[in-house]
């Protein structure tokens, strides 16, 4: 039997803390190449997460200790959704070839991530473009006072209104 228990949730949390990354992850998959990957995240809130998105699979998201601001883009950047896990929000599925990103809210936060496998490193054309070269500092800060409509980039063109024309 696989399992998470609370002292693997804060002993994997404590990785991540020591981890210059901030991120530690616990499989419960067996090998990379398995069909389904299963896999619980620990994350603070300064870990960096570029947006991208996983041209090949759905992606969902439960959280198991904290919350997750997760928001979506469109391809120029514009904040299209945004959700809140462990909050409003229990599970969210994230479609395949959807611009994401992911902030933890809170020290010692674990996130679960079920998606399609095998295991596939997410590719430089999967980093959105338009994301450029910010800090992990400068880029949370954004996405936490994100809403949708926001543009990530001063590039993006402000949203049409269809009713003014």
């Amino acid at each position: 039997m696989k399992q998470l228990t609370a002292p693997m949730l804060d002993a994997l949390a404590e990785q991540a803390q020591q981890s210059p990354r901030r991120r530690a992850n616990h499989n419960l998959h067996s090998e990379l190449n398995d069909p389904v990957q299963r896999l619980a995240i620990a994350m603070d809130p300064d870990t960096l997460v570029l947006p991208h998105r996983h041209p090949q699979t759905w992606e969902m998201l439960l959280p198991l200790r904290g919350r997750f601001l997760v928001l979506y883009f469109d391809v120029t950047g514009r904040v299209t959704e945004r959700a809140v896990l462990g909050e409003e929000c229990r599970v969210l599925e994230n479609p395949a070839g959807t611009w994401h990103a992911v902030l933890s809210l809170d020290r010692g936060g674990v996130i679960f991530e079920v998606k399609q496998g095998p295991y596939m490193p997410i590719g430089e054309a999967d980093f959105a473009p338009w994301a450029g070269d910010r800090s992990a500092e400068e880029l949370n800060a954004w996405y936490a006072r994100a809403r949708v409509g926001d543009c990530f980039v001063q590039a993006c063109q402000p949203a049409k209104n269809p009713c003014m024309g």
